[in-house]
């Protein structure tokens, strides 16, 4: 089905106010949400006459498009087709963006050999729809000034985002190379860092990057800006009021989510958010004084073990919700593409598949995790953010009929989810006495043992391990397999999320308290415990020299955690284990110039691998330091407990006792 649509191209108050007016021809294949994209080209303040005809051709995953354009007062416009995309020569720089809502905008420049700005309208500034700024290129001659920035930030600003990481930490960035004075604080100079870690495009902050060592050579991704790991970084800047750089993180990230996804002939389903973007810097065709920002962004085929994010659209969501709670500013949940952006990840997440169970099911390292560790099926971190992530989105949809079945179906997930993780996930003393007498190979609705797990399989360690007060939910739950590690964020997240009850909630953060020498110790907060060894270690692993024990993902220690748990201990009204955590964190982390990670069984050691200065332990330090100082700040984040879904839920216990859960006088059922 093709979509033809006809307006009129008038660019005005831009670069003395030249008018252009043309047609473009371009090649365009209806996918869902183009109408809703293109309704919200007619409600801009630029407008333009599209014609569609044909199907996308895509090339090297850009688009290569057919145009043609007639202009007035500017003399003629020309192009030139290059490899995969067709670029405007002499005066024009056309922003496109590629996939579901494609649109185009083409504006007229006088003498771009006099230009000092990129020319692209900031997203938020020109019209409240999906194609400014796009996929878009930006020409420049020189790098660009930032607006509202001291002079020491502008210079640390390079024209293709980030710093060069080549020239170390020059300007401001110097004081890497020495030590902090008495009269700065902690706090300072991880704001100094933040801020020295932000990528520009277009002259706008769209994000930070991964990374900034100096003492690397090579940076692999980095220097990149990764959805999950922004995630600190756009909490602390929403605390601190500067919201535009969230607001521009959340418009481009969803632009690049309808980009082509290709590998080995092969396309993920639509809605996959990217892992994470560059912002490149490249220059124009025959023109060695102009250069144009580009956006290139990840969705896992470059990424090691080739493995989708499937945290990211959850992580996207989170961040959305605490914008507009935080902000105030509800105008962006609202857009058409953002209300398309969300129900594409909805869709996604909610399509049915063959698995009996309503947790998501992925493959290993699809999350913060990512490498090869056995967590691969329904691991509890990716069912936490999934669970908060349909709650949030099910306060920002907009009430409409066409919403009424994807609402439905967002609900129902909910019931399931939740009673699904707390009956089957959760293990304390009394569950693990159960487990180690459960009997096996039983066939029928009634059965006790459900996922036919072995008493056998219950760890030794876990025996001598568990206190008799607390308890916590396991890291995975599979057909004769339970994952009894205690994966950290998980626990953590399922208390902000309320995926965790209220006692669960309590009896989590207990343990981390009574197990405080094996989780923090020197330094908080073990990504999972206990770490894989030995023979357990090379099968499940397959040897992965980065993931030896106590390291890296595998029982290492990761400051950036620290945000998370600040936010579980103030929603529970604990904010003294938050902030013991924090105090034993500020010992170390500026002297240690801001590790990724730390090593060893008490987390003594900096990672034999670490990157330093590590923009999520300076973004996760500085969230805790705040929502301690405001604890009320935090509500942005947190989940409280639905009402409705805990009714429901003591009303499928009272139905069916603990022992016995047959089909019998359940009046509505639900996928558990």
């Amino acid at each position: 089905m093709l979509f033809h649509v006809n307006v009129l191209i008038k660019s005005r108050n831009y670069y003395n106010s030249c008018k252009v007016e043309g047609i473009i021809n371009f090649r365009y294949l209806l996918t869902m949400g183009a109408s809703e994209a293109a309704l919200q080209l007619l409600s801009g303040k630029l407008s333009c006459q599209v014609r569609t005809s044909s199907i996308l051709a895509k090339s090297n995953s850009l688009l290569c498009y057919e145009r043609c354009f007639k202009a007035r007062n500017c003399g003629d416009w020309r192009y030139k087709q290059i490899k995969g995309l067709k670029k405007l020569q002499d005066c024009s720089s056309l922003h496109a963006f590629r996939g579901l809502h494609s649109v185009f905008r083409g504006e007229k420049i006088h003498n771009r050999s006099n230009l000092s700005i990129c020319n692209c309208q900031q997203p938020e500034r020109v019209s409240e729809t999906i194609i400014k700024g796009g996929n878009g290129k930006s020409m420049h001659t020189v790098p660009p000034k930032i607006p509202n920035l001291t002079p020491d930030e502008q210079n640390m600003k390079q024209e293709n985002g980030a710093r060069p990481f080549s020239e170390g930490f020059k300007t401001a960035a110097s004081v890497n190379s020495r030590p902090r004075t008495n009269t700065e604080s902690i706090e300072d100079e991880a704001w100094h860092f933040l801020r020295a870690a932000m990528v520009y495009y277009c002259g706008s902050p769209v994000g930070t990057i991964a990374a900034n060592d100096p003492s690397e050579a090579t940076m692999l991704n980095y220097d990149q800006v990764f959805i999950r790991d922004f995630i600190p970084s756009g909490i602390a800047f929403l605390l601190k009021g500067e919201y535009d750089i969230v607001r521009n993180f959340i418009l481009h990230t969803l632009q690049l989510q309808s980009w082509e996804k290709t590998m080995d002939c092969y396309s993920p389903g639509q809605g996959l958010m990217p892992a994470s973007f560059k912002v490149r810097t490249i220059p124009l065709d025959n023109d060695e004084s102009a250069t144009e920002d580009v956006l290139d962004p990840d969705f896992g085929e470059a990424a090691i073990g080739r493995v989708a994010p499937v945290d990211s659209g959850l992580w996207w969501i989170i961040l959305l919700r605490a914008y507009g709670k935080c902000s105030g500013d509800l105008s962006l949940q609202e857009r058409v593409d953002v209300q398309t952006g969300m129900k594409m990840i909805l869709r996604l997440c909610l399509a049915d598949g063959f698995d009996m169970f309503p947790t998501l099911l992925v493959t290993d390292g699809s999350c913060m995790i990512d490498r090869r560790m056995g967590i691969h099926g329904h691991p509890l971190e990716i069912q936490a953010l999934y669970y908060s992530a349909l709650l949030g989105a099910r306060e920002m949809l907009a009430p409409e009929e066409a919403s009424t079945d994807l609402v439905r179906a967002l609900n129902n997930r909910l019931l399931a989810l939740s009673f699904h993780i707390r009956e089957y996930y959760w293990i304390d003393v009394k569950k693990l006495n159960e487990i180690y007498r459960y009997k096996t190979e039983e066939y029928s609705y009634d059965a006790i043992n459900k996922f036919n797990i072995y008493p056998d399989q219950i760890p030794p360690w876990l025996v001598e391990w568990m206190p008799s007060e607390g308890g916590y939910l396991i890291g995975n739950l599979q057909p004769a397999h339970m994952d009894f590690r205690f994966f950290s964020l998980g626990n953590v997240w399922s208390i902000v999320s309320s995926l965790a009850n209220i006692d669960q909630s309590h009896a989590i953060l207990d343990l981390i308290e009574a197990k405080w020498e094996d989780l923090v110790a020197d330094m908080p907060l073990k990504i999972c415990y206990p770490a894989l060894e030995g023979q357990e270690w090379r099968i499940i692993t397959g040897g992965d020299p980065k993931n030896t024990p106590w390291s890296y993902h595998n029982g290492g220690s990761w400051p950036t955690l620290l945000w998370q748990l600040t936010v579980a201990c103030i929603k529970m009204k604990r904010p003294e284990i938050a902030e013991k955590a924090i105090k034993i964190a500020e010992r170390r982390l500026s002297r240690d110039r801001w590790p990724e990670y730390y090593d060893t069984r008490r987390g003594g050691f900096i990672g034999k691998q670490a990157r330093l200065f590590q923009t999520w332990t300076i973004a996760g330090y500085l969230v805790a330091k705040l929502l301690i100082a405001n604890p009320e700040a935090a509500k942005m984040v947190i989940n409280v407990e639905d009402t409705e879904l805990l009714s429901a839920f003591s009303s499928i216990l009272s139905s069916n006792p603990r022992r016995k859960r047959s089909r019998k006088g359940v009046k509505q059922s639900f996928i558990i």
